[in-house]
């Protein structure tokens, strides 16, 4: 499954939020976003979804079942909470890296695991092209990341390529709210959260982008749909929230 439609006159283009842009100029845009937002990202968060953000982060971790020993790749892992807990669980015999496309936000996430005593590798990289040998991780997961990406459907064939046999991918992301719940989730996106946005981040419209690229983001059934064509088996989804969130699971088998 692609996220772009074709021009013949200005070239592939995929979707930056609601608007349609040149695939080239979509990666500049949503590295500026979170450049943007780094600095502020873990207090909006918390702001955001009242804390909430802690309990599905908690959820994922415990589903990964990280052992001591175990290699995990945390792709787009922004502030580091997921390579936190993952370097805790694998101990000194394993070999947690963390990684972004954005060097701003992977500094935080750097930082704060040395504050806390964890040294773990560390590396700028784009999920659609991960500059690791196949059939290395025991774990890949991505936080939050996913809806960014201008082809999901390569992230995730990389990530597939990168796992063990018998490694998990976990997604985790933003999903498909219970259709009782959208209208006021909608008027919270789209008048609330942005306001929040301009008077703690001074950042207005990157906060609009977050919510309308959590609308562009394809539901859970969609997701589940394009783990398996990548070849991931045993493939399902974990609501949370009324479906604010979902976590998707897949095994590599062979």
């Amino acid at each position: 499954m692609s996220d772009t439609s074709h021009d013949a006159g200005q070239g592939p283009e995929t979707h930056f939020g609601f608007e349609t842009v040149r695939e080239s100029d979509k990666a500049h845009r949503v590295a500026e976003v979170f450049h943007s937002v780094a600095s502020r990202y873990d207090l909006m968060n918390d702001l955001m979804s009242g804390g909430l953000h802690r309990a599905w982060k908690a959820f994922t971790i415990g589903r990964a079942q990280v052992r001591p020993g175990m290699r995990v790749l945390d792709i787009a892992g922004g502030t580091g909470d997921l390579a936190r807990a993952f370097a805790r669980k694998a101990g000194p015999s394993g070999q947690v890296w963390l990684t972004d496309i954005n060097d701003s936000m992977l500094r935080v996430g750097r930082d704060r695991l040395l504050d806390r005593g964890l040294v773990t590798p560390v590396a700028v990289c784009d999920a659609e092209c991960l500059p690791f040998p196949d059939r290395y991780f025991d774990r890949v997961s991505v936080a939050f990341g996913l809806r960014n990406m201008t082809h999901k459907d390569r992230a995730l064939a990389e990530m597939h390529r990168v796992l063990k046999p018998g490694g998990k991918l976990l997604v985790l992301e933003f999903s498909r709210v219970a259709p009782a719940l959208a209208p006021v989730y909608d008027w919270y996106s789209f008048n609330v959260l942005p306001k929040i946005g301009r008077v703690v981040a001074a950042d207005e419209s990157s906060y609009r982008y977050l919510a309308e690229s959590i609308r562009m983001h394809p539901d859970q059934e969609t997701l589940a749909g394009m783990l398996r064509t990548v070849g991931l088996g045993r493939v399902q989804y974990f609501n949370m929230t009324a479906g604010v969130v979902a976590l998707h699971e897949g095994v590599r088998l062979n």
